[in-house]
């Protein structure tokens, strides 16, 4: 077995395969830029070599500089995680070269499947179901309707040269399929300079399965079932699960032999995914294949027992696979959510900054008979920086079932603490309420679809709202007592803690009567309901762990006046607690306005002004670019809401702004 490996990687995946390595007795390398100096990665490694300035460009990506870590520190292998250098065929075989083994698969199977017409081809030729279609010269309208009618209704008829959803349209019959041809034709020469078409069958009602498949030297290929990752934004995966409430077994074996077909077929070793589109009716195509470690791979790990990485490194050193296929059972249910760096309520824009506060669920068993599992490449203090991912951090919950996998995530997401950053855990809470999502009715439309105007904060049910409604007042009540024994008078002179409040929040009132006692309260509501509360918080904590007529609550608590700032299940709300005539005159206070911005263009995340593309005194129309920003490896190009005239120009390129700093002012 190898002695000492490096990690070509950074953040969580590289603190993830550090773990196993340990757990193996193999000594561990890490890398890092500039910006990475102090990070977790650097810290969990047994030693660490600097690589570079932040840009990834300019270290993680630059082959030269891994293989001087590699031969300063005697590394007999090298693990690449995702992403970077993982799937660089050039890499694979400089380390080759070098007499370094690559923790991963061999390079003519890294360049064949990432060409996409080769890897379709190789994909056809193993017996892999692929997209049916026509990919030849199409002369006219005519021949567009017969292929089209030989393919099968609905199609997609595509320009060759498209992109942006230029000259590309969906027919589902032959008037449709003549109109459509020309349509895109006219669309494309316009666009693109190029008429070319082709007709592919359109997938209706898509979703997003792969197949995680491991194979050694030996000739040995098992598929580890499926995964189903349909939840995704702009085509960015969010939530993950195992197995796909989906597939039944007839079509989870179909796929996973392909799957195995394809591997065998490119020569493939190691851990990797064939990735497939699947329609309402389960017919399934081949996407692609991703010859890495996927980022999900812990809901496989979770639902088969199997430690991917440690079978990518076993396999590397030259050993056979310890199971068979029939070995791999699929045991329980396993949820992931992917945690971003990302405002949802700005239209999911990079956030940047320090983590004031991060503090994730305890992992392992719960008290539900699930388990939790983190794997995070931060810590508090620490900060997210503009240079790369967003991802934080991948909760990952297991259990039995897929409703108990749903519920344990529900909990763990609700005790996660992050503060500091905007990020997107009240989102992926608001998904885990969901009745499509609950329903397993899912497809790579559902955010789209569901969130068309992108996300403002969850809606919580009336029953959610009574329960945090009660909790709140049974709060109230401990901070009422503790501030009567504050106020410097003799116990018998304290002030009286009343029974009867009115809890305002989500625009609803609810008058309570509270009757404590020593193991907890009873909050009464107006119409004879009650509800049990009891918990062991006091005021200053940041999270309050209660149990609402015996079922788990926590909810994350901020003190405002006259009431807590509560944020539970992807919704944050203020909820005021007052006595009756407190309410009563509440009620009669105007209501406070925002300020007005729509004269300012107000920088929408932490980044780097790269382009002011106006100038003072001009005039724009609506659409107009105006100034560009860079987050995270992104450029954010602002542009004009509304026809204006630019008055003043307050940033200037090269100009580092926070969040709401004013670019310029119009008249």
């Amino acid at each position: 077995m190898f002695k000492k490996i490096l990690i070509a990687n950074r953040g969580e995946i590289a603190c993830r395969v550090i773990k196993t390595a340990r757990r193996m007795g193999i000594a561990t390398v890490a890398v890092y830029s500039d910006a990475d100096r102090n990070a977790l990665h650097v810290r969990m490694a047994d030693e660490a070599v600097h690589i570079g300035p932040s840009p990834a460009a300019q270290s993680y990506i630059v082959i030269d500089r891994i293989m001087e870590a590699i031969r300063q520190t005697g590394a007999e292998a090298v693990h690449p995680g995702y992403g970077f250098l993982s799937e660089r065929r050039d890499f694979a075989a400089a380390l080759e070269a070098e007499g370094v083994v690559f923790i991963g698969p061999p390079s003519p199977a890294i360049e064949a499947m990432g060409d996409k017409i080769t890897s379709k081809k190789l994909a056809m030729e193993a017996g892999v179901s692929t997209v049916p279609g026509y990919m030849g010269l199409i002369a006219d309208a005519a021949e567009a309707v017969r292929i089209s009618g030989d393919i099968g209704y609905p199609v997609m008829i595509k320009a060759s040269a498209g992109g942006g959803g230029k000259g590309m349209r969906i027919a589902w019959n032959d008037a449709e399929a003549a109109e459509g041809f020309q349509s895109s034709k006219n669309e494309a020469a316009a666009s693109f300079g190029d008429d070319r078409i082709f007709i592919e069958k359109f997938v209706t009602q898509p979703r997003h399965i792969e197949i995680q498949v491991l194979a050694d030297q030996h000739g040995n290929c098992v598929y580890l079932h499926e995964r189903e990752c349909s939840i995704q934004r702009r085509n960015q995966k969010v939530i993950e699960e195992a197995p796909s409430p989906f597939l039944d077994a007839a079509t989870r074996k179909a796929m996973g032999e392909q799957a195995c077909a394809l591997a065998k077929a490119v020569g493939y070793t190691s851990a990797g995914t064939v990735e497939f589109i699947v329609d309402g009716s389960r017919n399934f195509y081949f996407l692609e294949m991703n010859t890495r470690l996927q980022v999900e791979h812990p809901v496989t790990e979770l639902i088969t027992g199997v430690d991917l990485v440690e079978q990518m490194i076993r396999v590397a050193n030259g050993e056979k696979l310890p199971f068979a296929q029939k070995d791999l059972a699929i045991n329980g249910w396993a949820m992931e959510s992917r945690l971003y760096a990302e405002d949802p309520y700005r239209n999911f824009l990079p956030s940047i900054g320090r983590l004031t506060r991060y503090r994730p669920p305890v992992e392992g068993p719960t008290a539900r008979g699930g388990i939790v599992r983190n794997d995070t490449g931060v810590f508090e203090g620490g900060e997210i920086s503009m240079f790369y991912d967003p991802m934080i951090a991948k909760l990952c919950t297991w259990a039995p079932t897929r409703l108990e996998a749903i519920e344990e995530m529900r909990l763990a997401l609700d005790t996660f603490e992050v503060e500091g950053i905007g990020h997107n855990l009240p989102f992926v809470g608001a998904v885990m309420d969901h009745p499509r999502f609950i329903s397993g009715n899912i497809t790579t439309a559902f955010i789209a679809e569901e969130y068309p105007d992108g996300f403002q904060g969850a809606v919580l049910d009336d029953a959610t709202l009574r329960r945090v409604a009660a909790c709140a007042a049974a709060m109230n009540r401990v901070a009422e007592i503790r501030r009567s024994r504050i106020s410097g008078t003799m116990d018998n002179h304290q002030r009286r803690v009343g029974d009867h409040w009115v809890v305002s929040l989500a625009g609803q009132d609810f008058a309570v009567r509270i009757a404590a006692d020593r193991d907890g309260s009873t909050v009464t509501f107006a119409d004879g309901s009650g509800l049990r509360v009891a918990s062991d918080w006091t005021p200053g904590q940041p999270l309050a762990r209660l149990a609402v007529d015996g079922a788990p609550v926590v909810l994350k608590v901020g003190k405002i006046p006259m009431g807590f700032r509560i944020r539970h299940r992807g919704a944050d709300l203020k909820v005021h607690v007052r006595n009756p005539r407190a309410a009563e005159l509440a009620r009669l206070m105007p209501e406070k306005l925002p300020p007005d911005t729509s004269k300012y263009l107000l920088c929408p995340m932490p980044g780097l002004i790269v382009k002011i593309g106006v100038e003072e005194g001009q005039e724009v129309q609506e659409g107009q670019a105006l100034a560009t920003v860079e987050a995270m490896k992104m450029e954010n190009i602002l542009r004009a809401e509304r026809r204006g005239v630019v008055r003043k120009i307050n940033a200037a390129p090269g100009a580092s702004l926070k969040v709401d700093d004013i670019i310029m002012e119009f008249e």
